[in-house]
Formats: C-alpha cells, structure tokens, sequence
C-alpha cells in the first residue's frame, strides 16, 4: 500500500509542478519549458529530493511512449497542407538534407570537440536532430512571427520529429547489435516510415468517418473515441515494427486535419490540452531525474559541441535547404537561430540511457546529459530572445506588407493604389468583369472568382500578407468573409465593411474590425467618386492642436461628409479601423464630400476619370475657433 501511495504522490506532485509551471510561463510570458526544466530539476535528487521518477519503473517508460504518441498527433493535427505547400522544398530539404547535415555534423563535433567515441556521437547526433513542435508552436504564437518563417518551423518541428525518433533507434539497433551495414540501417528507416505512414493514414481516414457520420456520438465521446483509436494504431504499428509508432501518430493527426471534420475544433481543444499536460508532466519527470553532476562532468568540449550545433550546423542546414527559396536573409537568419529541442529528446535520450545501461553499453548516462545540456542551452538561449531577434529583424506578423482586397469598386480601388505606390503587393478579388478594366489600368492584379473560396484567398498569397479587407456591397458578406480569413489564414490585420455597431459584431470575434468608420456608407462614397463630389483630403496630428482636430474630424464623420481611410504611423500605412485611437504625429488620409454641383466640377476640369490628387484641405487644416476669437478682437479699432 505504501509503495502504491508512494507511486501516486510523485504523479500528483508532476502534475502540481507541471501546470504550475506553465501558469507562470503564462504570467511572466517566457517558454513553459524553461520553467518546467528549472522546476523539475529543483525537485529532483539534485534539487530537493521530492521526486524521484525511478520509482515508476517501467511505469516511466510506458508514460513517455504514450504521452508522445498525443503530442506527435496534436502537431500532425497543425499541419496545414496549403500552407505547407508554399514552403515544401524547402520543408522537404529540412527534413531530409537536414537531418543528414545535423547528424554529421553533430556527431563530428561530439567526437572531436567532446570526446565521444564514433557510434556514442552518432547516437547523441541522430537524438538532437529533432526541433521539438512543443517548444517551437508556443514560441511562435508568443511573438507572431512571419507567417512563412512560422509555417516552415512549425512544418520542420512535427515532421521531423518521427524521422529523427526513429533514426535514432536505427542507430542504436546498428550500436548494440552491432551491424554497421548501412544499407541495412536504411532499410530499417524506410521500412519504419512505411509502416508507420500507412497505418497513420488509415487510421486517420478511420477518425475522419467516425467524426464526419458517427452522428449517435456526442462530440466529448468522440473525443475519447479518437484518444483510444489513436493509442490503438500507435501499438498496432509498434507490435509491427519498434518505433514506427511516432510516424503513425502524426500522418494520422495530418490526414484528419485536413478531411475538412465538422467541429474539428473541439477535437484541437481536447487534443491540446491532453498535449499541454503530457508535455508539463513529462519534462518534470525527466528534468527531475537528470543528474547535475554528470552534465558538469561533460567538461568544456561537450559545451563546445553543444556551441557548434547551434551556431555553425544550424546556418549551414538553412542555408543549403533554403538556397533556392524566396526566402529573404532575415527570414533565413532567424531560422538558422530558432532551432529548440524539445520532449521528443529528452524521452528519447531518457530511454537510450535506460537501454545501454541494461546492455551493459558505456555512455547511456552521458548521451543524456549532453541531450539535456542540448535542450537546456537551445531552450533558454534561443527561447529567451527569440522574440527580440525577430523585432530587430522585422519578421514579426505586424511587419508583413501587402493588402488583399475583396470588392472591386472606385474606394477599393482608390486604396490599392496608395498601397501599389508605396511598391505593396496588392490582389484584389471580385466576381464582377466590369470592374476589371479599371483595376488592370492601374497594374493591379485582379482574381475573378468568389472569395468564399480558401483556394482563392491562398491563390491571392493571403498567408504572406499584412491585411485583408472585404468592402463589396453587403455588409454582412464582408463580415463572413473576414471572419474565414481570419480563422484560416490568420494575416496581421482583418478589417470588414459592415454596417452595425462593431462592438456587436466583433464581440464575436476580435479578429476582424469594422473598417473606416461605423456604418460607413459604401455605396454612397462609391457614387460620390464616380461623380467626382470628393476631396482627397490629408492631415498630420500635431501636439498643439490634437483635441482640436480629432474634434473636428470626429464631427465630420458623424456628419457623413469624411470617411477616414488610410493611417500613416511610422512610416508604415494602415487601412483605418472604426475603433482606431488616434496618437501625435498621425497622418490621416479621408474622403471628404464636396457638394458643389457635378456639372461646375466638370466645367472646372475635373471628371470621373481624373485622380484624385492629396492635399492639406482647409476645412480641416482651418485656424481654430479661440484663435480667430482672439484675431477679431485685435481687428477692433482701439482694442
């Protein structure tokens, strides 16, 4: 009894640790693993002596297998395959050139510069290929990161995970049984890949069905469902062949995602929080198990080993795998910074040292202890200041460039050219042919087709752009189709014309904003420019003057007579949103209504078809009402 109870306080004091420790990575906003690694080990015989994950047994073991089995699923469940497909030769170089340059490079830097023998270093080599998607998926939702960097990381970190799993059970099979054939060590990972590929994708096939037409189910006991079915095609492939298990969890998580599942989303959410406490109770597990004194044992060349991974074989793999790429050098110098590892190692690396000791093999200890030395210096280093690289690099989501506009009409088309003259990529997307001649005289590229399409919007390059507006007609078409791209494609800035309160409309859902102004009149700004009845009006918000001139602004919008378009703040233009709070040093770009007669603007030379030109327009550049107060006084005679 004592010893069950025993067994049972270490698991509730792992979850306690774990999920405390990402509450307060969530609090002070720093990767969770850096804490559950300090916690862990805090809590560990070096530390406290709280926990002691030996006292699981084989039980350790049998967590690990099946709490990695979930997190590889829920990081197949991430793969995208559209936006997979805009990075894929430079993904599929990362996950074959790629792993082959870290595993030489690695294992000849841990034999010469930490004095491992060959086959040790090749073992550590083939562990630390993997860039875990557990620490790469957070990290990159915390400092929203370009879009196509992020893809590509994210891509790398769940597809490489299994490849690299199963290379390093090859290269221990070839250590311990001692057969250095290669062509037989080849033939073992292709043959696990195989296995494990075709059983992820039945299986995912199988949950899609079930999800799709199992209609008697709730969803919570889908869930479960999919739980067990996947720890069933995860033993299932193992029994077949050993360690083509992690191959199976993510194709399956992969073909599901992309089966287009009704309520998928609520299987993300379970799924997710299944990962977030398999990854907190796994890393305080292993990190209190992990022996202080045998990383400092390593000794100043396994640091150095550790130093050329992360800053000579990691710029060499992105170099060679993005060669080709339209990739630009600051995109391809933080992938060659961000390259964390994860769980996937510190499991793997755990379960080797348990393996070669029971063999009688030297080096289990140390392989572990270089690995997490790996994790630990990669986590903390690369972790801590990734979001400072991206922001000096200017790659973060708020960076990105471009405009893709739905609705093609004489304001959208008004705002595609300020951002085509500030040399932006812009698309726009609209069913209607007569609008197109317009469009093309300008240079703007024009897609006609429906925008309820995703096939469209990823044709338009939605997922590398900055903004995305929907300003057709119908308002509430617009708000349908921002809120797709938002959830689909996720671009930096959603704005929608609709005409409601944007409260009511964006309590639903904060990514999209209600552009311009609230309840602006689409149709109405369209026929005053198709008349020429507009001014292109322009205003810098200085210090002085600022009440004044919001005030005055704010009464022309409410007067119907100014749409405010465009913000210039920084240097950097933005389509106006309703809900905009308005800073010193603002340029504001509007529409403002001329009343004058169509027929005198004709007859002054004006027309439909001459631009518009921007200018200071003295109704809102005007001398403040105290200050000609004070000029008519002045004027008074004897005053």
């Amino acid at each position: 009894m004592e010893a069950s109870f025993e067994i049972t306080l270490q698991m509730a004091v792992a979850v306690f640790a774990g999920i405390s420790a990402q509450v307060l990575a969530a609090y002070l906003r720093v990767p969770s693993i850096v804490l559950l690694l300090l916690i862990g080990i805090l809590l560990g015989s070096d530390g406290i002596g709280f926990l002691h994950p030996h006292l699981l047994g084989t039980g350790l073991e049998v967590i690990v297998a099946l709490a990695t089995a979930i997190i590889l699923f829920e990081g197949g469940l991430n793969l995208d395959l559209r936006e997979l497909g805009r990075v894929s030769v430079s993904l599929q170089l990362l996950v074959t050139l790629g792993t082959l340059i870290t595993l030489l490079g690695g294992s000849m830097a841990a034999h010469w510069l930490g004095e491992f023998p060959w086959n040790i270093a090749f073992l550590y080599a083939s562990i630390v290929v993997v860039t875990g998607p557990t620490v790469v998926s957070p990290l990159l939702k915390q400092i929203n990161v370009d879009r196509q960097v992020a893809t590509l990381l994210e891509g790398e970190g769940v597809l490489i995970d299994p490849v690299g799993a199963i290379l390093a059970f090859v290269v221990l099979d070839t250590i311990m049984n001692g057969d250095t054939d290669p062509i037989n060590a080849i033939i073992g990972l292709l043959m696990r890949l195989g296995i494990g590929g075709a059983i992820g994708g039945i299986g995912g096939y199988l949950m899609s069905l079930i999800f799709k037409r199992a209609h008697f189910l709730s969803f919570e006991l889908k869930n479960l469902v999919v739980l067990a079915i996947l720890w069933g095609l995860f033993c299932w492939a193992q029994t077949i062949r050993s360690e083509s298990g992690v191959m199976t969890t993510v194709v399956a998580g992969a073909v599901f995602a992309n089966s287009s599942v009704p309520e998928e989303r609520l299987l993300r959410s379970f799924k997710g929080q299944l990962t977030i406490l398999s990854v907190s109770v796994l890393f305080i597990l292993l990190a209190a198990d992990l022996s202080i004194a045998s990383v400092f044992a390593l000794g100043w060349g396994s640091l150095f080993t550790v130093l050329v991974l992360m800053f000579v074989v990691r710029p060499i793999n992105i170099l060679l795998c993005t060669w080709n790429s339209d990739l630009n050098w600051r995109q391809k110098l933080f992938l060659s910074w961000v390259a964390p590892r994860g769980i996937v190692s510190a499991s793997v690396a755990s379960l080797f040292a348990i393996l070669l000791t029971q063999r009688g093999i030297n080096g289990g200890d140390a392989i572990k202890a270089l690995v997490f030395l790996t994790i630990i210096m990669t986590v903390v280093c690369q972790g801590l200041t990734a979001g400072w690289v991206a922001n000096w690099l200017q790659i973060t989501s708020k960076e990105a460039t471009g405009a893709v506009i739905v609705g093609c009409n004489p304001l959208s088309l008004l705002i595609a050219r300020f951002f085509q003259e500030r040399g932006e990529n812009v698309v726009m997307i609209d069913t209607d042919p007569e609008c197109f001649s317009q469009a093309e005289a300008q240079n703007l590229r024009v897609i006609s087709s429906s925008a309820l399409d995703a096939a469209v919007l990823e044709e338009a390059g939605l997922a590398s752009m900055g903004t995305f507006l929907a300003m057709t007609s119908n308002g509430e078409v617009n708000f349908v189709l921002a809120q797709r791209a938002a959830e689909e494609f996720h671009p930096p800035r959603v704005l929608a014309v609709f005409p409601r309160d944007p409260q009511a409309a964006v309590g639903s859902n904060n990514k999209v904003n209600q552009a311009f102004a609230t309840d602006l009149a689409i149709k109405t700004w369209n026929e005053y420019l198709n008349d020429g009845r507009v001014k292109l009006g322009t205003t810098t918000l200085d210090e002085v003057e600022f009440s004044n001139q919001i005030d005055r602004i704010q009464e022309k919008i409410r007067a119907g007579v100014l749409a405010p378009l465009l913000l210039e703040r920084e240097e950097r233009l933005q389509i106006m949103p309703a809900n905009q709070e308005w800073e010193v040093g603002d340029r504001i770009i509007y529409l403002l209504y001329d009343p004058r007669p169509n027929l005198l603007k004709r007859l002054s030379g004006a027309s439909q078809s001459t631009p518009l030109s921007l200018e200071r327009l003295p109704e809102l550049e005007e001398v403040p009402l105290a200050k000609l107060a004070q000029l008519s006084v002045s004027d008074v005679p004897g005053g």
